[in-house]
């Protein structure tokens, strides 16, 4: 491993100081897993009394120390919130960590980056105007001067799902979906689960948008008149597609097998399936973008910060499959 991971503190009065701890304590002595948390060493220390934690001033420092200790590079907080009361005087420091994980990423200097949860709410106040996390990294490569197509896959056990529109009300989803969209994910998909994933040939299947993926237009014609057409096109490109699929017979285990990533129409066709399979392990990667990004799929989990009883096995999962897509990339 040439450069650590980065893990992004997240919103420090949600759970992400106790599942960092745990993450550290589950990977301290896995090979490849090393990361370093941009955060509060002294915040941390505090949510988490006994825990060895190492200041570094560099990203590399934290492959040394990692398995004696909790690399922190020291980014104090305006304040010390209390577990599970967040507050807008920390925003700065969270939107901030981000930007710096990204730089570091794209100087070389991180093997990719994890992102702990973010509160968005307390967010704004400062300034921040995405959707998530997703959007904004996209965001923040285009100012580096690398703009790109971002694609949100969740990812769990076997199963690879991407919705192609994302955080919007579901009566805007007919009019988001575009072939384009369809189009340029799936490029983007077949891409990186070649770069990253080792799948020379990915199998892309494609769910319909309306019940029983319309039934030959009699619940809708999106199938017919956008999505078919989109699919062909991705055919007479060279893809390995598969659908539209009725999507409430697109996620059992057989079907399952006939694809390598699923493309959605909308948010809660694919994020249902993956939290049902795995809701504890869930991760979401963010593909397109010219570093690596995983996350755990999952909030603040505000109500039961402090409490020392989240559970930490996305958290691990998501740096786990970070430190492959590196291994693969390289």
């Amino acid at each position: 491993m040439t450069a650590p991971l980065i893990l992004t503190s997240g919103e420090p009065a949600g759970i992400a100081p106790e599942i960092t701890a745990a993450a550290w304590a589950a990977l301290r002595h896995e090979p490849g897993a090393a990361f370093a948390l941009l955060g509060d060493a002294a915040y941390w220390q505090a949510r988490n009394p006994g825990l060895a934690i190492a200041e570094i001033a560099t990203p590399s420092e934290a492959l040394a120390l990692f398995a004696t200790a909790l690399p922190v590079l020291h980014r104090p907080l305006a304040a010390h919130p209390p577990a599970g009361t967040i507050s807008a005087v920390t925003a700065p420091q969270v939107i901030a960590a981000i930007d710096e994980a990204v730089a570091m990423a794209l100087r070389g200097e991180a093997s990719g980056i994890i992102t702990n949860p973010i509160q968005k709410e307390a967010l704004y106040g400062a300034g921040f105007r995405h959707q998530g996390h997703t959007d904004y990294l996209a965001h923040l490569s285009a100012l580096h001067g690398k703009p790109v197509q971002e694609v949100m896959m969740l990812v769990a056990e076997d199963l690879r799902a991407i919705p192609v529109t994302v955080h919007i009300p579901l009566k805007d989803v007919p009019g988001q979906l575009t072939r384009e969209a369809i189009l340029s994910q799936a490029r983007v998909t077949a891409r990186d689960l070649a770069r990253y994933f080792g799948i020379a040939r990915p199998r892309l299947a494609f769910t319909g948008l309306n019940p029983h993926a319309g039934e030959n237009g009699t619940m809708g014609r999106e199938e017919i008149e956008l999505i078919r057409p989109a699919l062909d096109t991705l055919r007479a490109e060279g893809f390995d597609v598969l659908g539209p699929l009725s999507a409430d017979t697109a996620f059992h285990a057989e079907a399952r097998s006939a694809y390598d990533a699923i493309l959605c129409m909308y948010h809660d066709q694919a994020l249902i399936p993956v939290k049902t399979l795995d809701f504890h392990g869930g991760i979401n990667v963010s593909l397109g973008l010219p570093f690596i990004r995983t996350s755990p799929d999952h909030g603040t989990a505000l109500g039961i910060a402090g409490k020392h009883i989240a559970n930490p096995k996305s958290l691990i999962a998501a740096i786990r499959l970070a430190a492959q897509m590196a291994r693969a990339g390289r």
